[in-house]
């Protein structure tokens, strides 16, 4: 796909329409059952058999039966224009299913594409198109919908909301709404979606997914049955979009196949009533978690099995993390998710690689040093991963031991590589999570790197070197691990120059996560020291999926072609994820193959197939529902900025790699000119001469700008080379909510905090104050301000804050008083005191991790952070906010 100045890049094969991928799953289904041990009853998991591809679509009991079920349904009929659409009318159906007593004949069902001829309304009677919506209201002296009000930039600068800013809501019927996926975990940049591939083209804005498949819910039904219904042509699951010929038959909403409805299907446990399909949770629920059974399973489900490398060379002794990270462990050793299986093992590295035998009954951990880097190999197998409950003295003698076993150390070469190759002969047998801990550049044996940066080019406007690795040791040995269903996390605490842009691929490719501590030290940087704190905190307790897969399927005729986040492409459209955490991120791309013209609306269902951390075999599946629209107006009103600035975002990373970073640049300022002078174009009666968006483009420009004031984007400001590199990787594996916090931050003035407008939560009234451009003509010197940037709070303290505030909030007597690096407020009993933890509380609430709070001054050495967050000012090296517009104006007037 070309997009806004964009080509796909992207080293992945081109993926076929995912409704086809049923084929390839029936090819393969024999041979994975063949693959089964159904036998096995031993609780370690037996060696990983790589066919997982087509597992996800296998595993349906009838699929081979030679049964005469229907026929899947040809995409295309001389009837289909004028048939009904197919998600549709299913929502209203009432018990008996009396709207479709007209006898429907054979041919009505099986004469083609989305139709069936069962006397429900026209698809317009129910969601008309603005463009009629609007001329319907224009009598009535109603203006247009919101999200076409025309917004001059220039004049209006105030385009930011004083609330947060929610997800557009698709333009469908209450009952459709009410069914849709939440936007938090499935979200499209376009919520309608042009009928034609070319329409798509002339709006000018990229079609794509943001997903959050795996993220913490408070309400997930769990669905445990013997029969988990799906398509016998595409594989979908079941979902509240389907249609229901009879009692006895549903239409997939995918590919318009017509299906039976299995036996046990007609008993709903919920009502403990037969004969109701339409009330199962599975079509109630967009979001549904299915309980799999052994059909799902390559092998018994893996225990959890947790490996920890940590680098205890001088460099990383002097850094001091591993006290922190050995306490962390100590403490939440009880909470790492897994049963009665869980497995737990240690590895240390600096010039040599040293193991640990925890084995039950030993009097003492015993560490044994292998010196053959070359050519590593394990000195006892069996004893180095051990049964976390059996051998838990030993593992909490060795995490007390081992932050001062090496303070002596004078070992200043780091084997990375060698550390890394054992840990996968561990891992191999039976999978899981490795966690390696790295403070410099991995100087010896296979892996070893040489520093590439030069500092002197920090600020350079010219082209960014070595943004892609140096070698291809770490990416083939994630795909190795990743084919044992092993993912590699790593936590990079470095004091100077480490490659990251080389190290990352040992995550990127294996499903990993990043975590990086630029500077780290424990005393010397206590915000940094404090961070990794929260981090580990949430990092070892939170849910994990082994073993996954996951697919996203969509109606016929759209197709997906480019996948962003952590994963390995397994096959065309299956996304290989050795684990899977609830704060992992995906995006992709699609296109638009056939014309949707014989549908009114379309669907998007994501299905993840996962071990539980209990060893239960499980699959998430997320299906989302958006009309179909046939003007260009239409696409525009149903715009999602947000959702389109993350892909954009996952886009230019990319391009920055393969290309350049001033092609990425280049290709983000075209994206915006290219949409709103194609938007501009539609409307004769806009002044051409000025910068007109519509409303729910309004904030295009400006988050484009802040995206260009990013580490992994900016030009002419010092930015070290991992720092900008860790961005793209941030950029590239997080959840739409975080990116966008990492992309404009949240700034309130917290001073003046009052109940007005305040809500109510647990007995606790929570103040609202509104929120303000990231502007420092925003600030006052009289005020106290919060930057929320989501993983940090900055708290902004002006010099002639009042006194009464600093007294009853920060607990000092005036502002010259208040100490730099102050990082928590204290309980003070008083009504500012309470409001402003109160809201600070609320803000945390929402966030997966605590942030870290640090308050600063003029004279702070943090204050430089937090100004640079402020995106809608000048720099040196950028744009302001109206010069940006101005800017963009000058372009679309060319």
């Amino acid at each position: 796909m070309q997009f806004g100045g964009y080509v796909n890049n992207r080293a992945s094969s081109p993926a076929t329409p995912l409704s086809s991928s049923s084929v390839d799953e029936e090819e393969d289904e024999e041979d994975e059952e063949a693959a089964l041990d159904s036998s096995s009853t031993t609780s370690s998991a037996s060696p990983v058999l790589n066919n997982y591809d087509s597992l996800e679509g296998g595993g349906y009991p009838e699929e081979h039966s030679t049964t005469n079920s229907p026929a899947p349904i040809p995409s295309t009929s001389p009837t289909s224009k004028t048939s009904k659409p197919f998600g549709y009318g299913y929502p209203t159906l009432q018990p008996g299913y009396q709207n479709v007593t007209p006898a429907v004949p054979p041919s009505a069902v099986q004469s083609g594409g989305s139709g069936y001829n069962s006397g429900f309304p026209q698809y317009p009677q129910q969601y008309p198109t603005m463009n009629q919506l609007s001329a319907s209201l224009g009598g009535l002296g109603i203006q247009q919908p919101e999200s076409l009000r025309p917004v001059n930039l220039t004049q209006d600068r105030n385009t930011l909301s004083v609330v947060p800013t929610p997800a557009p809501v698709p333009n469908l019927n209450s009952d459709l709404k009410r069914l849709n996926c939440s936007p938090d975990s499935f979200r499209c940049t376009l919520t309608n979606i042009p009928q034609t591939q070319s329409l798509l083209n002339k709006a000018k804005l990229p079609l794509g997914l943001l997903l959050h498949p795996f993220r913490d819910l408070t309400h997930l039904p769990v669905i445990t049955s013997n029969t988990i219904v799906r398509c016998r042509s595409c594989r979908t699951y079941i979902n509240p979009f389907v249609s229901f010929i009879d009692q006895r038959r549903w239409k997939c909403n995918l590919c318009y196949r017509v299906n039976d409805v299995p036996e046990e299907f007609m008993y709903n446990p919920l009502t403990r009533s037969y004969g109701e399909p339409h009330k199962r949770p599975e079509v109630q629920n967009s979001t549904v978690e299915f309980i799999a059974s052994s059909d799902y399973m390559l092998r018994p489900p893996q225990p959890a099995v947790y490996l920890f490398v940590f680098d205890v060379s001088h460099n990383a002794v002097e850094a001091g993390y591993l006290s922190i990270v050995c306490q962390s462990l100590l403490k939440n050793l009880d909470k790492l998710p897994g049963d009665s299986r869980t497995r737990i093992g240690f590895i240390t590295f600096d010039s040599t690689v040293q193991f640990y035998n925890l084995q039950e009954g030993l009097s003492q951990p015993q560490m044994l040093i292998v010196s053959e880097i070359d050519d590593v190999f394990l000195p006892t197998p069996d004893s180095l991963l051990v049964n976390m409950h059996e051998s838990k003295e030993l593992i909490k003698d060795l995490l007390n031991a081992l932050p001062n076993m090496f303070t002596n150390t004078r070992e200043t070469h780091s084997a990375l590589g060698p550390a890394l190759q054992a840990a996968y002969k561990l891992m191999s047998p039976t999978g899981g999570r490795v966690s390696v801990f790295q403070t410099q550049l991995p100087s010896l044996g296979t892996g070893r790197l040489q520093s590439r940066e030069d500092p002197n080019q920090r600020s350079s406007t010219k082209g960014v070197q070595h943004l892609g690795p140096a070698t291809d040791f770490y990416k083939k040995l994630a795909l190795d691990c990743s084919g044992q269903q092993t993912a590699v996390d790593l936590f990079l605490l470095s004091s100077q120059y480490s490659d990251l842009a080389s190290l990352a691929c040992m995550s990127k490719f294996s499903a990993g996560c990043i975590y990086y501590y630029p500077s780290f030290h424990h005393i010397h940087n206590p915000v940094q020291a404090e961070k990794l704190q929260k981090d580990l905190k949430r990092y070892l307790t939170r849910k994990i999926g082994f073993e996954a897969v996951m697919r996203i399927r969509c109606t016929k005729g759209l197709s997906i072609h480019t996948f962003h986040g952590n994963f390995f492409v397994r096959s065309t459209d299956l996304l290989s994820l050795a684990n899977v955490n609830p704060d992992a991120g995906f995006a992709v791309q699609m296109s638009i193959e056939e014309s949707l013209a014989d549908t009114s609306l379309v669907c998007f269902q994501t299905a993840l197939l996962y071990t539980s951390s209990k060893g239960e075999r499980r699959i998430r599946i997320h299906t989302l529902c958006l009309p179909v629209v046939t003007s260009l107006i239409d696409v525009y009103a149903g715009a999602d900025t947000q959702a389109i600035i993350c892909l954009l975002a996952n886009m230019a990373v990319d391009r920055s790699v393969s290309s350049s970073l001033s092609d990425a640049r280049d290709a983000l300022v075209n994206a915006v000119v290219d949409s709103l002078s194609a938007y501009m174009s539609t409307a004769s009666n806009l002044q051409q001469s000025a910068l007109i968006a519509p409303n729910s483009l309004r904030l295009f420009p400006l988050y484009v700008l802040a995206l260009f004031k990013q580490k992994a984007f900016r030009t002419g400001t010092s930015t070290r080379l991992d720092d900008r590199v860790y961005t793209m990787c941030q950029i590239k594996s997080q959840p739409l909510v975080h990116l966008m916090k990492m992309l404009y931050p949240s700034l309130y003035r917290i001073d003046r905090l009052t109940d007005e407008g305040a809500i109510h939560v647990n007995d606790r009234v929570v103040p609202q104050p509104p929120l303000q451009r990231l502007s420092a003509e925003k600030l006052t010197r009289e005020g106290a301000f919060l930057l929320d940037c989501g993983t940090i709070f900055y708290i902004w303290i002006g010099r002639s804050c009042d006194n009464n505030f600093i007294k009853d909030v920060l607990g000092y007597p005036n502002y010259l008083s208040v100490p730099q690096n102050l990082m928590q407020l204290p309980e003070l009993d008083n009504l500012s005191s309470e409001r402003t933890r109160s809201f600070i509380s609320w803000l945390k609430e929402s966030k997966p991790l605590s942030p870290v709070l640090l308050v600063i001054k003029d004279e702070s050495p943090a204050k430089a952070d937090f100004l640079q967050h402020l995106v809608e000012d000048k720099t040196e090296a950028a744009y302001s906010y109206y010069e940006f517009l101005l800017h963009l104006q000058q372009q679309i007037c060319k």
